[in-house]
């Protein structure tokens, strides 16, 4: 299982395991990582997974959706770097891939 780090809006790293095939945002909630709410359950309809790519990673996770596109619009902390966890599923190469977590509150 790649290792993901997710960090958090006071700058601490939270490494954790991240089985391939799941969401992004499974991954942080199974881990309790601070900040990623999944008020939704990854639905794509409430953005409070949003997390900030790491720029190295951002190609590598391709473009959001039009429906996740939609939900970022509407997000104060939204940047080109922006994705919503729920939407991105880990694939096995994945290992060093370092999100942090955009301001879910």
């Amino acid at each position: 299982m790649p290792e993901v780090v997710f960090i958090d809006q006071d700058g601490g790293e939270h490494p954790v395991e991240a089985e391939a095939g799941q969401p992004l945002m499974q991954a942080a909630v199974d881990n309790m990582v601070p900040g990623i709410l999944a008020e939704c359950g990854g639905c794509c309809s409430c953005a409070t997974c949003h997390v900030h790519v790491d720029p190295a990673w951002q190609d590598r996770l391709g473009q959001p959706g039009d429906d996740e596109r939609m939900m970022l619009e509407g997000e104060e902390d939204a940047a080109p770097n922006s994705r919503l966890s729920c939407q991105v599923i880990v694939q096995p190469d994945w290992g060093g891939l370092r999100v942090t977590v955009a301001d879910n509150a």
